[in-house]
């Protein structure tokens, strides 16, 4: 069975459904998410949007600070491009009855968090994510152009045979369906708005639809991808055996939250000048290097100087939560460990989303814009997503109005060729389970030459494997996330081997300096189709 719309996103977080809403204006719409439609990285974004709205801020400053924490490898255009149109962006959202905290003048309460030297956080109490997807989904159901596509898994590319300007052009994808069927989806343009890939870590913040899908897809159809040793480390996830991939939001800290070690004393004073508000890439290895010195489990987030009542009515999802499993925060510190957060690499793109292949866009945490570098700042995701979602439409819109009618050459219906249902399914999950593990242990906050040498070695086995056994049995939704996982994770070995140098979130003891004479610029790779 075969699809045909105008617009065809992969994704449905804010990135993905701002540029659904938007492009709905110039033709049909069709979202694919691959659980229900709210189910996305954003939906768990607890600390907010940075955008420059207080007096005593300003543009300079927010570009800045992105820059500081990007240590050298973000582009300066990006960075001025989200950050100027950010003000316009977030009013834009709240006009669409996204509901934000505010503060006693009416306006915008603005919070701080790691990295930023102004007050300029807007957020949703600590549910931030949830209130922007609330708003964004209450827009899009009022127009009759986008149609949503749930438990829906893509699963590559299509690509035409032809090769305009030495490039084919994507004609959209292949995708399994909740009823186990696969479908092929046509578009004039497909935007890939699938977020990070956190799940390719043992310990991660994101949901378990975060197995990069979007960049794997892009790779495996020849785009360019970049950057991707740059995976950023969220300082405090929840440490408790029965909580999974719960975040402590960086704006406890930005409200004065003090780290601490089991025995009390606090640390980071002793590792960047700005203590506990540091960029995350400092406070993640400061807390890594402090648990592997003390052999603890975790180290402590300490907010009971701040009073019950503050806590519950700043922080009433994270502090309901912290109850749910025995801790009540306003007198006894948060147990927190660092977990794989943010893909700050990815699919290649220029200002308007556009990727190297005709046809293809990427936008959000799976695009490389330049936003970010070696780093992002808090708060700039969903800032980034807003952005780059809007700037993306026209410049698709136009590519779609070029599009007229069908392909030439319809590509072929999915072929199961002689795959039979597995009686092997335990490799999938063993698979899964070791390239996680794996990555964890070797490709972590901290990095050695040997250390990436033994995971790529793993890595060719397994991929081996994985591929096999994905020609020879019926697709799966397992299969195909377990494929896109080790060929990200690939990527993320690849790009740190080649890195001779620590710069921002890759750390290495073998090259423990940054080397702006050699490598400050991108890490590129791609591969021919």
């Amino acid at each position: 069975m075969a699809h045909s719309f105008d617009f065809l996103v992969l994704g449905g977080g804010v990135a993905g459904l701002t540029f659904a809403l938007e492009a709905s204006a110039h033709g049909s719409v069709a979202v694919l998410t691959k659980r229900s439609r709210s189910e996305s990285n954003t939906l768990y974004a607890q600390g907010g949007i940075a955008s420059v709205l207080a007096e005593d801020d300003s543009f300079d400053e927010h570009i800045q600070d992105t820059l500081v924490a990007g240590a050298g490898l973000c582009k300066r255009e990006a960075v001025e491009v989200a950050v100027k149109n950010g003000p316009e962006r977030l009013r834009a959202l709240a006009d669409l009855g996204a509901r934000f905290n505010e503060g006693d003048n009416g306006d915008f309460d603005l919070t701080r968090e790691g990295g930023h030297s102004r007050r300029r956080i807007v957020h949703a109490s600590d549910i931030t994510g949830k209130e922007v997807i609330r708003a964004l989904l209450s827009a899009c159901d009022e127009k009759q152009n986008i149609q949503f596509f749930t438990d829906s898994t893509a699963i590559d590319l299509i690509l035409d045979k032809k090769k305009p300007r030495g490039q084919r052009r994507v004609l959209g994808c292949y995708v399994l369906r909740g009823d186990g069927g696969i479908e092929t989806f046509l578009a004039k343009t497909t935007t890939l708005a699938t977020g990070g890939a956190g799940k390719v870590y043992l310990y991660t913040t994101n949901p378990d639809i975060a197995s990069g899908d979007g960049v794997a897809m892009a790779y495996r159809a020849g785009a360019k991808i970049a950057n991707m040793e740059f995976y950023q480390f969220h300082p405090t996830c929840l440490f408790h055996p029965e909580a999974k991939s719960f975040l402590i939001s960086e704006a406890l800290r930005g409200e004065g939250g003090k780290l601490r070690l089991r025995n009390g004393s606090t640390f980071m004073e002793r590792y960047h000048p700005q203590g506990a508000l540091a960029p995350r890439d400092v406070v993640a290895r400061a807390i890594d290097a402090e648990m592997k010195r003390t052999g603890d489990e975790c180290v402590h987030l300490d907010m009971t100087h701040l009073g019950r009542k503050f806590l519950m009515s700043r922080f009433p999802n994270i502090y309901s939560t912290c109850k749910e499993f025995g801790i009540d925060m306003a007198v006894q510190p948060i147990p927190v460990v660092p977990a794989a957060h943010y893909q700050c690499g990815g699919v290649v793109t220029d200002l308007y989303g556009r990727a190297s292949l005709p046809g293809l866009f990427a936008i959000g945490e799976v695009a490389c814009t330049g936003l970010h570098g070696a780093n992002r700042l808090a708060s700039n995701s969903l800032l980034g997503g807003l952005v780059f979602g809007h700037r993306a439409v026209a410049v698709a819109a136009d590519e779609a109005k070029a599009q007229t009618g069908a392909p030439k050459e319809m590509p072929p219906e999915w072929d199961k060729g002689t795959a039979v249902e597995s009686d092997e399914s335990v490799l999938v999950s063993h698979n899964w389970e070791e390239v996680r593990r794996l990555m964890w242990n070797y490709v972590g906050i901290v990095r050695t030459d040997k250390r990436l040498a033994r995971a790529r070695r793993r890595l060719d086995v397994l991929r081996e494997e994985i591929r096999e056994y994905y020609w020879k049995f019926t697709v799966t939704r397992d299969v195909i996330e377990l494929r896109n996982i080790a060929d990200v994770a690939l990527l993320i070995v690849e790009c740190a081997q080649a890195r001779k140098e620590s710069r921002g979130l890759h750390y290495t003891l073998d090259y423990p300096q940054t080397d702006d004479a050699h490598w400050a610029h991108d890490t590129v790779v791609s591969r021919t189709p």
